[in-house]
């Protein structure tokens, strides 16, 4: 019988030396390829008592809130159900699958959306293990794993010349856990009207950040009367609760950024978006590869990394200059919050605390955001200047680029949320361990210091924001994006096809948020005149993610199982009609490694199967090998 390879290294093509993917692998499962073989005979002569057949639910949301998820869910469901598992699928509804995955951590796998980022520093708080018990994104899987723990700190602290490899060190080490399996990354849809405002598809405004509804030209004769501008969002949540604290009910902030400022924006240029008129739009419909690929930023990987990261641009603060670890930050003066009290830098280094600990420091567990915690878990300390109201000291215990992240965080007003550090009582319901009243209130009206104001709201039919005629960007010497209609009306409408109705009827301006796959090239072939389609690339990918606080979810050798049953590029198609692309790790195309680059199949845990379907027998053998074993009637066992 062979005996388990030592841990072995190899020289990169700088001459250092680094363990092993596959050594690491070795060392953290405990076992090698080579040596399943024995472990079937191990098995075959011991005493089966304490196994059971492994039966397994996939929590997911229903077609209403996700159509691609549950199509995900019911196909990967089939080929675990042909490897001999157990499998039944659990539908929630967006905020409660969301408590479940984020909050509770109540679940065996999941499939659904991942927010992502455009840059990776947002793989330290998905998967570092000091996060592995906290609410949020920020590691929802449970994954502990020292050597992906070191890849990742490396990371958080590499320079610029030094960033680039230590991305890739990290994006390999978790290729091989496989903590949850990435799938594809889609392209995103939405349908604009020309008629009433002009200024869709600006290269550095994304329609997922506020940018995107900033600097609008308003074309239609309004008659001096408010002029509207009128989304149509098939999400009902911002209709329901405005916390922006809260993870179950925040997607991915575009609602929270009009009314939040922070003291720096995204402009993600490396991320086009592009305004298509009805000739363009039949062109990319009927040419499949420009549909697939033509926002892909850099398919060839040969763009230089320092000139495609993420920009950042002044917001609130006017500027900010480093000296070593130290950040100092200049706000812009006389800013308001809608209540008409001041932002001074007081409220920053307040945010920054808050966020840290909605406790702020009482006796007791502290209770961290679940969202916005892994950007300000950069800051080590914050000084305010006695001697004047704008200006601060951030200390952060990361690279420049990663501490600059704590930047984009909502500014909160002091004077509302400091009164929401203590637990909450309700009477005859178990409020949970660290749990603040910021943490569960609905927030409304919500005060921020944003360009735009909240002004009313009906649950699952639309919540109305009104311009702030004192936000600094309507300032004269102030040149950034400005908010140019008077009213913003989000209407709910829960179908794409129904949004897009509203679009092309003349009832609303624009739909807010993608549309489903399905209706994709319908679109494309058929747009009007005056309705251009919006097409932008995405940071936010679809997953699979394990529980491995649960066996057998925890063993990275069951993970590389299941990751292997998963014919990415047939999902791509089947699921998403090839209006995204498959890949092998979660981050942009500019930051993806040679290594994982999609090649016609994953690089790291090639599909076994043809065209979406495995042979059981196929799929059999591929756990044997990672050491597991069948009953007689062809069932996989774990122990119970």
């Amino acid at each position: 019988m062979p005996t388990p390879s030592a841990l072995t290294s190899e020289a990169d093509d700088s001459g250092s030396s680094s363990l092993s993917r596959r050594a690491m692998l070795s060392a953290t499962a405990g076992l090698t390829v080579s040596t399943s073989g024995c472990i079937r005979q191990f098995r075959s002569a011991v005493n089966r008592d304490g196994y059971d057949p492994l039966s397994l639910t996939i929590t997911t949301v229903p077609a209403d809130g996700d159509r691609e998820s549950i199509q995900l869910s019911r196909a990967i469901r089939d080929v675990l159900e042909t490897a001999g598992i157990d499998v039944s699928i659990d539908m929630r509804a967006d905020e409660e699958f969301r408590r479940s995955i984020l909050l509770t951590h109540d679940y065996d796998i999941y499939v659904g959306e991942h927010p992502g980022d455009a840059d990776p520093a947002f793989l330290y708080e998905t998967l570092h293990s000091q996060f592995a018990e906290e609410a949020g994104w920020q590691n929802p899987f449970g994954f502990t794993n020292l050597f992906v723990d070191e890849r990742l700190e490396a990371q958080r602290s590499a320079t610029d010349d030094e960033r680039a490899e230590a991305v890739t060190d990290s994006l390999e080490a978790v290729a091989t856990e496989q903590p949850f399996i990435p799938i594809c990354v889609p392209t995103e849809y939405r349908v604009a009207r020309t008629d009433r405002i002009d200024g869709w598809g600006a290269d550095d405004r994304h329609p997922t950040t506020a940018l995107g509804y900033l600097g609008l030209e308003t074309t239609a004769d309004t008659d001096d009367e408010a002029f509207e501008l009128r989304a149509a969002h098939t999400d009902a949540r911002p209709s329901q609760n405005l916390n922006p604290l809260s993870v179950e009910y925040r997607n991915r902030g575009t609602v929270v950024d009009l009314v939040y400022d922070s003291l720096a924006v995204e402009s993600a240029t490396n991320f086009e978006t592009h305004a298509l008129d009805s000739d363009a739009a039949a062109a990319v419909a009927d040419d499949e590869t420009a549909v697939t690929e033509s926002t892909a930023a850099d398919p060839d990987n040969d763009t230089d990394v320092d000139d495609q990261t993420t920009d950042l641009i002044p917001w609130l603060a006017a500027n900010w200059e480093w000296d070593d670890d130290t950040m100092t930050i200049e706000l812009r003066e006389d800013c308001l919050f809608h209540d008409g009290e001041p932002v001074t830098a007081t409220d920053v280094a307040f945010t920054y605390e808050f966020l840290a600990d909605t406790t702020l420091g009482a006796d007791g567990a502290p209770a961290p955001t679940p969202r916005y915690r892994g950007r300000v878990d950069a800051i080590d300390s914050v000084a305010l200047d006695d001697a004047d109201d704008y200006r601060l000291e951030v200390t952060v215990s990361t690279s420049q680029n990663v501490g600059e992240r704590a930047l984009t965080v909502p500014i909160l007003p002091e004077h509302i949320w400091r009164e929401r550090t203590s637990s909450p009582s309700v009477p005859g319901v178990h409020v949970a361990p660290g749990t603040t009243d910021a943490l569960i209130t609905d927030n409304v009206p919500p005060v921020g210091s944003g360009p735009f104001e909240f002004e009313s709201r009906t649950d699952r039919e639309h919540v109305t924001f009104e311009r702030f005629d004192d936000h600094f960007t309507l300032r004269e010497d102030v040149d950034l994006p400005e908010p140019t209609v008077d009213e913003f009306r989000i209407q709910i409408d829960p179908r794409s096809t129904s949004a897009i109705a509203l679009v092309a009827d003349g009832d609303a301006d624009v739909t807010t948020t993608p549309l489903e796959s399905y209706v994709v090239d319908d679109v494309l072939e058929d747009t009007a005149d005056d309705v251009a389609v919006l097409e932008s690339a995405s940071w936010s990918f679809y997953h699979l993610g394990f529980n491995s606080r649960r066996a057998p979810f925890g063993n990275p050798n069951f993970r590389r199982a299941v990751a292997r049953l998963i014919d990415k590029e047939w999902l791509v198609e089947s699921v998403f009609d090839g209006h995204a692309r498959p890949i092998a790790t979660p981050v942009t195309d500019e930051w993806t490694p040679e290594s994982l680059a999609w090649d016609g199949n994953d690089p790291e845990t090639p599909f076994v199967g043809t065209d979406g379907e495995i042979e059981a027998s196929t799929a059999r053998t591929l756990f044997e090998d990672a050491g597991f074993s069948y009953d007689t009637d062809g069932n996989l066992r774990v122990r119970d």
